[in-house]
């Protein structure tokens, strides 16, 4: 799990406008929040299913 996250977050990191400093945060701010959202719905479903 942590290595296919992990590979993930590298593919936004490279992806898009990487050759500018602007790029790079952008598309790292992009990987932070998706990679929340999925540990939320992760979590949420977890929650859903040990009540």
């Amino acid at each position: 799990m942590r290595k296919i996250l992990l590979a993930v977050c590298a593919m936004f990191f490279m992806m898009g406008c990487s050759n500018t400093w602007h790029g790079v945060k952008e598309d790292t701010h992009n990987a932070k929040e998706w990679t929340k959202e999925k540990i939320n719905d992760g979590a949420t479903y977890v929650k859903e299913k040990t009540e």
